[in-house]
C-alpha cells in the first residue's frame, strides 16, 4: 500500500486558519529514520493538530486530520531497519489518540465526558447510553437532521474508548520509550478533559516510569517532560510538577548548549525560552496558592523565582516569536505577586489584546486571570470583576481546570472584598464542589501515591531487563541453558510428550584455530539462525553451551523431532560458510531423545546427550534417536561398521548406531539407568524409633552385646540448607568472592545471596550462569543446585508495601527445598479469597504471614487455620509504626496460637523455618 503524497515544505509553515492549503495530504516533514510520519511528535502535522485541538478549533483539527487513511496511518521510513522489518506503528498510535482527544472535545462541547457523564451544561440531564452509541456505529447510522444529539455523542464516546486503546496498543508495542511515554502524557490529557482523574493519574505515573534521567535531550524530550509537569499540576501535585518542568528546562538548556537539535525543530533558544516560561508559571501559582494560604512571606521567594525565569525568557526570545506573550503574562503575574501592580496592569492589558486576536484560549484565560487579579489588588473592583468572569468562562468552556479554580477563589474573594455575600456565596460553592479541589491531606496521599506506583513500575521493568539478562545469550541472543533447564522443567511436569535435540557443531575447535574466535562467533550466529529456521514457532532453540545448542520440541516424538533436525543438517551442511570467509566445512551433529514416564531433566538431557556421542563416534554430520517405544538407540539401524569413516548420514534416513539391549533400562523408569551416580536426598527423614531404625531402636541386652567397646550410633548429618551471604554493605566483588568460597565447600548446596543489588545479581547470573536461579523483586539469587521441592510452604503479604519482605521469604523457603505459592494483597477487607477458597491454607505446611500496616493479618490467620504460621512484622506502613516495632508488639501479643514471630524485616529466617517445618510434615 502506497502512502498520500507529501506536502511541499512550505507547506508547513501555513497558519492553521489558512483554509484554502488545509484539505491537502499530511506533511512529511521529517525524512530521517528516528520519525515515521510528520503525524508523529515533534512532526509538523502534529503540532499543527495539536494547537489546533488546544485552541478549540476542532473542525480545523478534523480537517487536518481528514488527510491521513483512518485504517492505516501514512508512515516514512518503513524500510530504514536494519533487518528490513516495519518499524513500530507509532503513527496509527497517534493518529488514534488524536482522533480520541478531537472526539473527547466534541463531547465536552456537547456536555458529556467519556464515559458519557452529563457535564455541567445544562443541556446534559441524562447520563448517555453508550451501548446505543456503539450499535448505530455498527449499523452505520448517520443521524439526520431531525436525529437525536445525544446519539451521536453516544457514539463519539464509544468511537473515543476504542481508539484510546488502539492507540495505548500500538504505543506498547513500541520500543521507543520516549514515544510510549509521550503517548501516555497525552492520554493522560484525555482523561482529565473526561474527568476521569484516577485514570489520568495512572497514565502520568506510567509515562514518569518511562522518562529515564539519561535521555537525551531533544525537542520531543522537552515537550514531554512540560506535558507531564502540566497534567501533574492539573492533578494538584505541584511539587512533582515544579520537579519535571525543571528537568525540562534543564533538557532545553543542555539541547541548546550542546547543539543536538535538528533543523526542523527551530531555534534552540526559543526551546530553552519557552520552558523557562512554564516554570515561571508554576512558580507564580504556586506562589498565589501560598498568598491565598495567608503566608505572603513564602511566597514572595517563588515570585521572585518566576520574575527572574520571565525576564530570562524575554532575553532569548526575538521579538515577535512564538511564546513572547506567555512570558509576558507570566512576568506580569509574577509583578502583581510582588506587589508591582502598576506596572503590571498594562503589560497584562497588551498581553490580553494580542492574544484576543491570536486565538490562544488557554493563554488568553491565563492573562485575563492575571489582569483581574491586578486590577483586584488596585481595588478596582468592576473591572476586576469583568476580566475574571471573562477568564472563568473560557476555563471552564475549555477545560482548564487549574484556571477555573484560580477564578472562582479571586470572584469569590472578590466579592466578599464588595460585601456581597450574594455573589460570592455562588462562587465559593462552585470551588468547593469542583472535583478537582484536594485537601492537603490527600494530596499528600497522592504525593506518596504516585512515588509508590512509579517506584512499583520501575522495579518490574528493572525485574524483566534483569530477567532478559539472565535468560539470553549475549551471542546468539538465544535463550540461554538457565532458560533451557527451567523450561524443560515445566514441560515435563506437565506430562507433556516432549523431545529433546542436543546439537554440537563438528569440530569447532578446528574451525576456530582456521578462522579465529570472531570467525566462530559467526559461524555459531549462522548456525543458531539456521536452527531457528528450520524449527516450528512451538519449538524452541537454546544455547546450551560452547558450541552446543539444544532444543525443545513439545508434543513431539523422537521420530518427528528427527525429520526436522534432519533437515536443518543438511541446511547447515549446505549453507555457504564461505561468505563468513570459513573455509573448512561445518556440519552439525545431533542426539534426540523423547521423554517418557518417571524422566526428569537430567535423565533426558543424558539420553540425547549419550546419543550425541554415538553420533560423534559414528562419523559426525548426522542424526541419532533414541526409541521412544523400547528405550533403545534405533533397534532397526545398522552397527557402527555401516558407515565407514568420514561418511556422511545425510541421504534418505538417518544413520544411527547399533541396538542396545532393552534389559538395561527401565522401560517405567524413563532413562534413569543412564546415571551413573545416584541422587543423595538432602535430608534425611527423621525416624520414628521402629525396629528398623538404627538409632532409635532399643539396644540389646548386656548379655546380648557382642564383646569390645559399645557401639556408637551414626551421627545425623547437619541439614543441607543453602549458605546465606547478606549484600548489603557489600561490594559486587566481595559478593562474588564470598559465593565461590561457598560453592567450593559445599558443592552439593547452593549458596544464597540475599538483599543483592541489581549489578551484584547480574553478576552472578553472569560468572555462574546455569547454576544461578534469580529473584529481582526478592532482590535474591541462589547459586547451586536447588533441591527437589518437599512439602509446600504458604506466603501471604499483607499490602504492596510489604511484597520485598514477602519474596525474600518465598525465595528462601523455595530454595531451601520446598514448594511456595504466594497470595499478595489480602490485609484488611481484601481477606476475602482466602475466605471463599480454602486450598492454600488447607493444603500447605506452614505459612508465612508478612504485615507491617496490617500487623493483626497473622493472628486473624491464625483463627482461621490450625497450619503454623511464621509472622513477618515489616518496617513499612504509617511513620507511628516506629520501624517495625509496632508490628512487632502486635504479633508478639496476638492471642492466637501456633504463631511465631520473626523479627523485623527478616524474610530469609521465616523462609528457613517454614521450610524446615513443611519438610518434616511432608514425610
Amino acid at each position: 500500500m502506497t502512502g498520500p503524497p507529501a506536502w511541499d515544505a512550505s507547506d508547513t509553515t501555513d497558519d492553521v486558519t489558512s483554509s484554502p492549503r488545509r484539505a491537502r495530504p499530511a506533511v512529511l516533514d521529517s525524512p530521517g529514520p528516528g520519525v515515521h510520519s510528520a503525524l508523529v511528535p515533534p512532526g509538523a502535522l502534529h503540532q499543527r493538530v495539536t494547537a489546533a485541538l488546544a485552541n478549540w478549533e476542532l473542525d480545523d483539527a478534523e480537517r487536518l486530520l481528514s488527510v491521513v487513511d483512518p485504517s492505516s496511518p501514512y508512515e516514512a521510513g518503513r524500510s530504514t531497519r536494519e533487518d528490513g522489518a516495519a518499524p513500530p506503528s507509532l503513527g496509527r498510535a497517534w493518529a488514534d489518540t488524536l482522533r480520541a482527544e478531537l472526539l473527547v472535545r466534541r463531547l465536552r462541547v456537547a456536555g458529556f465526558t467519556l464515559v458519557g457523564e452529563p457535564l455541567d451544561a445544562p443541556e446534559a440531564t441524562e447520563s448517555l447510553d453508550l451501548h446505543a452509541g456503539v450499535a448505530d456505529l455498527l449499523d452505520g447510522a448517520e443521524d439526520g437532521p431531525g436525529g437525536d444529539p445525544r446519539s451521536e455523542s453516544a457514539s463519539h464516546a464509544a468511537l473515543a474508548i476504542a481508539l484510546v486503546r488502539s492507540a495505548k496498543a500500538a504505543f506498547d508495542a513500541s520500543d521507543d520509550d520516549l514515544q510510549r511515554a509521550a503517548g501516555l502524557v497525552r492520554h493522560a490529557r484525555i482523561e482529565l478533559l473526561s474527568r476521569r482523574i484516577d485514570a489520568a493519574m495512572d497514565e502520568a505515573v506510567e509515562a514518569a516510569s518511562l522518562l529515564d534521567p539519561g535521555l537525551d535531550p531533544s525537542t520531543l524530550l522537552v515537550d514531554t517532560l512540560g506535558s507531564l509537569a502540566g497534567v501533574l499540576a492539573d492533578l494538584e501535585l505541584m511539587p512533582l510538577a515544579l520537579d519535571y518542568q525543571r528537568r525540562a528546562l534543564e533538557a532545553a538548556t543542555a539541547a541548546a548548549e550542546q547543539g543536538v537539535l535538528a533543523p526542523d525543530d527551530g531555534d534552540p533558544a526559543v526551546l530553552a525560552a519557552r520552558a523557562a516560561a512554564c516554570l515561571g508559571e508554576l512558580c507564580a501559582e504556586l506562589g498565589e496558592a501560598l498568598l491565598d494560604d495567608g503566608d505572603p512571606e513564602s511566597a514572595r521567594p517563588h515570585f521572585a523565582e518566576a520574575r527572574r525565569l520571565a525576564e530570562q525568557a524575554l532575553a532569548q526570545l526575538p521579538p515577535g516569536a512564538e511564546g513572547v506573550v506567555a512570558a509576558q503574562v507570566v512576568h506580569g503575574w509574577a509583578l502583581v505577586g510582588l506587589g508591582e501592580h502598576a506596572a503590571a496592569t498594562g503589560q497584562l492589558r497588551a498581553a490580553v489584546r494580542i492574544t484576543s486576536a491570536t486565538g490562544d484560549r488557554a493563554l488568553l484565560a491565563s492573562a485575563l486571570l492575571a489582569l483581574g487579579r491586578a486590577l483586584r489588588r488596585q481595588d478596582d473592583g468592576r473591572s476586576a470583576d469583568e476580566q475574571l468572569a471573562k477568564a472563568l468562562a473560557l476555563a471552564t468552556e475549555h477545560g482548564l481546570p487549574r484556571l477555573r479554580r484560580a477564578a472562582l477563589r479571586e470572584l469569590c474573594t472578590l466579592h466578599a472584598e464588595l460585601d456581597d455575600a450574594g455573589r460570592a456565596l455562588p462562587y465559593l460553592q462552585a470551588y468547593l464542589a469542583d472535583e478537582l479541589d484536594r485537601v492537603d491531606e490527600r494530596r499528600t496521599r497522592w504525593v506518596e501515591l504516585f512515588g509508590r506506583r512509579k517506584s512499583l513500575l520501575e522495579n518490574e521493568r528493572a525485574a524483566g531487563q534483569l530477567r532478559r539478562q539472565a535468560y539470553e545469550d549475549p551471542l546468539t541472543r538465544l535463550p540461554n541453558r538457565r532458560y533451557a533447564e527451567a523450561r524443560l522443567d515445566g514441560l515435563l511436569s506437565a506430562g507433556s510428550t516432549s523431545a529433546l535435540a542436543v546439537v554440537d557443531v563438528d569440530r569447532f575447535k578446528s574451525i576456530n584455530d582456521a578462522v579465529g574466535h570472531p570467525g566462530g562467533d559467526a559461524v555459531l550466529r549462522a548456525v543458531a539462525d539456521l536452527l531457528l529456521a528450520g524449527c516450528r514457532d512451538t519449538d524452541e532453540v537454546c544455547r546450551w553451551a560452547g558450541d552446543e545448542f539444544v532444543v525443545l520440541l513439545p508434543d513431539t516424538t523422537a521420530e518427528q523431532a528427527e525429520h526436522a533436525l534432519e533437515r536443518v543438517r543438511r541446511a547447515v551442511a549446505a549453507h555457504d560458510w564461505a561468505a563468513l570467509g570459513v573455509t573448512v566445512p561445518v556440519t552439525i551433529s545431533v542426539g534426540i531423545a523423547s521423554a517418557t514416564r518417571g524422566d526428569d531433566r537430567r535423565t533426558l538431557f543424558a539420553a540425547a546427550d549419550g546419543v550425541l556421542y554415538d553420533a560423534k563416534r559414528s562419523g559426525r554430520d548426522r542424526v541419532v534417536r533414541l526409541s521412544a517405544v523400547t528405550q533403545t538407540r534405533a533397534p532397526d539401524a545398522p552397527p557402527d561398521d555401516a558407515s565407514p569413516p568420514g561418511t556422511s548420514g545425510g541421504g534418505g534416513s538417518a544413520v544411527t548406531v547399533g541396538p542396545v539391549q532393552p534389559a538395561t533400562l527401565d522401560p517405567v523408569g524413563g532413562f534413569a539407568a543412564l546415571l551413573a551416580e545416584p541422587v543423595r536426598p538432602l535430608d534425611p527423614p527423621l525416624s520414628a524409633g521402629g525396629p528398623g531404625d538404627p538409632t532409635l531402636a532399643p539396644l540389646p541386652a548386656a548379655a546380648e552385646r557382642p564383646a569390645g567397646p559399645a557401639p556408637v550410633p551414626p551421627a545425623r548429618p547437619a541439614p543441607a540448607e543453602p549458605d546465606v551471604i547478606w549484600g548489603v554493605g557489600r561490594t559486587t566483588e566481595q559478593v562474588l568472592a564470598l559465593v565461590r568460597e561457598a560453592r567450593a565447600e559445599h558443592p552439593d548446596r547452593p549458596a544464597l545471596v540475599v538483599r543483592a543489588s541489581a549489578d551484584t545479581l547480574v553478576a552472578l547470573a553472569g560468572e555462574h550462569d546455569a547454576a544461578t536461579t534469580v529473584d529481582a523483586a526478592a532482590m535474591s539469587a541462589a547459586v547451586g543446585p536447588i533441591p527437589e521441592p518437599r512439602g509446600r510452604v504458604g506466603v501471604l503479604c499483607a499490602g504492596t508495601a510489604d511484597a520485598s519482605v514477602a519474596a525474600e521469604a518465598a525465595f528462601v523457603a523455595r530454595v531451601t527445598g520446598t514448594e511456595v505459592v504466594r497470595v499478595d494483597d489480602v490485609g484488611g477487607s481484601r481477606l476475602r479469597p482466602l475466605l471463599t477458597d480454602r486450598t492454600l491454607l488447607d493444603d500447605a505446611d506452614c505459612l508465612v504471614v508478612v504485615a507491617g500496616l496490617d500487623a493483626s493479618l497473622a493472628a486473624t490467620v491464625g483463627a482461621m487455620t490450625d497450619v503454623p504460621i511464621v509472622a513477618v512484622p515489616t518496617s513499612t506502613g504509617q511513620p507511628g509504626s516506629f520501624g517495625g516495632f509496632g508490628a512487632l508488639l502486635t504479633m508478639l501479643t496476638s492471642a492466637s496460637p501456633g504463631i511465631v514471630v520473626s523479627n523485623i524485616d527478616n524474610g530469609h529466617a521465616a523462609g528457613v523455618f517454614a521450610a524446615r517445618v513443611a519438610r518434616r510434615t511432608a514425610r
